[in-house]
């Protein structure tokens, strides 16, 4: 199957804090923001726990109160996060489960959750690293379920016929997407006024069902 037509932007983001547990909320709730702006509900749950480990290892074997840096940013089709601190010295060490005290499970569950995981020292700062697997085909393509693989097909059929001479092949772009989605409500909405249906009451049914339809897992 092609991947997406329109394309997805994710652009890379950091947020500097200081290291200290009454930020871990503030840094879970950022995550959540971005990761649905991106596309990517899916992964919100697993991304927030590698962020709180993460932060919480700063905080436990660094210092509170450390200058640290959250970024965040796609990695192929993983979702890459990245923990700096101004520690070369206090490397995260991955503990044997027979052995771990509490202050060692953070990374174990880093380690069950992610791809992939690493430290990478870069002049007086280090980077704790881990990858996440999204299930898209690309840094670009949009998550796949069958409502929305239904509407990417009647865009595609939409940029066509707005476009028959341009044969539909390179991306559009997700701002072409989404006038393309806005005219294509548009246009239902004519369809059922003059079918002597209420537009206002297809309105509150399809969102019901979207709502219904985005709480459930994936």
């Amino acid at each position: 199957m092609d991947g997406c037509r329109f394309g997805v932007v994710r652009k890379a983001w950091d947020l500097p804090f200081l290291a200290e547990a009454e930020e871990l909320a503030g840094l879970r709730r950022v995550m959540r923001l971005h990761l649905e702006l991106w596309g990517l509900p899916g992964v919100v749950h697993s991304a927030q726990l590698c962020v709180t480990e993460l932060a919480a290892n700063v905080i436990r074997h660094v210092g509170p109160g450390t200058p640290t840096c959250l970024a965040v940013a796609m990695s192929g089709s993983n979702l890459r996060i990245e923990m700096s601190d101004p520690d070369t010295r206090a490397l995260p060490i991955l503990v044997e489960a027979a052995n771990m005290a509490d202050e060692g499970r953070g990374l174990a569950l880093v380690d069950g959750i992610a791809e992939r995981w690493g430290v990478i020292l870069r002049g007086d700062f280090k980077v704790t690293w881990c990858e996440l697997a999204t299930g898209l085909r690309s840094s670009n393509d949009h998550i796949d379920t069958p409502q929305v693989a239904k509407a990417e097909a009647l865009l595609r059929l939409c940029s066509m016929s707005a476009d028959p001479v341009g044969s539909g092949h390179g991306r559009l772009g997700l701002t072409a997407g989404r006038e393309l989605a806005v005219g294509l409500i548009a246009d239902l909405l004519h369809w059922l006024r003059a079918h002597g249906c209420d537009p206002d009451d297809a309105l509150d049914r399809a969102q019901t069902y979207f709502e219904v339809e985005a709480a459930e897992p994936a």
